[in-house]
């Protein structure tokens, strides 16, 4: 029999004053949290589950299999980890609040932008521009789509889009990422001055990504998609969505550790429309607070994405401002680090009125008694 537990944060509160300090703050975020779901999985089904406070986890814990109990424990451990802010290059990216990331595309067959960006350099370096000023902490550079049906690129036409866009936003001073999932456009990034890459596929799909990572002491993000080789949303089997997804997150990270990535210079990210139905997609995003309990930065990108049509009226993509800016809030008060998006001054300006209401949650003692 194969065992499983899942430490999942269910009930959030506005700071440990409201639950007169038993309550843990998530992730070294500005969200605290004060209630616990311990789930046990065996063979792949949903056993028991405990409910407690932070009071009450050691007792919890204490009552565990042998078989999850140090599991259990690290999980625990994981939830309070506050996590160190992101070197890249001559950038400082604090993680104690909401970053956003700047999507910037260079495609001819992007979902959202339609390749405007990638024909015009000017053009290209105007809305990178545009999102530094607007708040961004990074521009998230991509040469190859990844919506469902779209045209895998050869590596060397994704480095002719990428590589000069990379140079182009190094040189504004900006912290740049790059978007790919294969070896050798990694590497013209990161010469070209990238200081973090968004491997869509977790470094599954070159074997040479992880040594290159590894190699150059950078940042990678691995995000959750079911499918291998260039279908990326194919070979979805999901028992349940959001244990199927915790597990396999759990074993890139340690796949990326093994293979000599600092722990420290991993994000993970749960995959918001690769390879889900809309109503996974759901489960995942209520889910959120779960993945804390995985001990790495937390990535969403859900801007603009066919979960939201699907939601509203069908709206086209250039539509979506609004579900976006939902969906970003519930990353928000997940305790999600980093928000990847295409329009970034409304989304950072949403983040700051969300910093200001938590700040005032953190420390309004008006309800305290004198």
């Amino acid at each position: 029999m194969t065992d499983s537990i899942y430490v999942q944060p269910i009930g959030l509160t506005g700071g440990p004053q409201s639950e007169e300090g038993d309550a843990i703050r998530l992730g070294g975020t500005m969200v605290h949290a004060h209630r616990f779901a311990v789930i046990l999985r065996q063979d792949g089904r949903v056993t028991r589950r405990w409910r407690c406070t932070p009071a009450g986890i050691g007792a919890v814990l204490g009552e565990l299999p042998d078989s999850v109990a140090v599991e259990a424990e690290a999980q625990w451990s994981n939830l309070t980890l506050a996590h160190p802010p992101l070197s890249l290059g001559e950038r400082t990216i604090r993680l104690d609040q909401p970053q956003i990331m700047g999507i910037l595309n260079v495609t001819p067959d992007s979902f959202s932008d339609g390749g405007k960006f990638m024909d015009d350099p000017e053009v290209a370096r105007a809305q990178a521009a545009t999102m530094l000023e607007g708040g961004a902490a990074l521009i998230d550079i991509g040469g190859e789509s990844t919506r469902p049906g779209a045209q895998t690129v050869w590596e060397g036409d994704e480095i002719e889009r990428i590589a000069p866009a990379v140079q182009r936003c190094a040189a504004m001073g900006a912290a740049v990422s790059v978007d790919t999932r294969k070896a050798a456009v990694m590497e013209a990034a990161l010469d070209a001055g990238a200081h973090l890459v968004n491997d869509v596929s977790a470094l599954r799909h070159d074997p040479r990504s992880t040594e290159i990572i590894a190699a150059h002491g950078v940042a990678v993000i691995l995000m959750h998609a079911p499918g291998s080789g260039d279908d990326l949303h194919g070979d979805a089997d999901y028992t349940n969505v959001v244990l199927d997804v915790f597990d396999w997150l759990k074993e890139r990270r340690d796949a990326a550790i093994a293979a000599g990535i600092a722990r420290d210079r991993i994000i993970l990210d749960p995959g918001i429309g690769f390879g889900k139905a809309l109503s996974e997609n759901l489960a995942l995003l209520n889910a959120l607070p779960l993945f804390h309990a995985l001990g790495q930065p937390l990535m969403l990108g859900a801007s603009r994405k066919r979960m939201i049509g699907a939601l509203s009226n069908e709206e086209s993509a250039q539509d979506r401002l609004g579900g976006s800016l939902a969906l970003a809030q519930v990353g928000m008060d997940a305790g999600i680090h980093m928000l990847r998006v295409h329009d970034v001054a409304a989304t950072v300006q949403a983040r700051n009125v969300w910093r200001g209401l938590r700040d005032a949650a953190l420390t309004d003692f008006a309800m305290l008694p004198g």
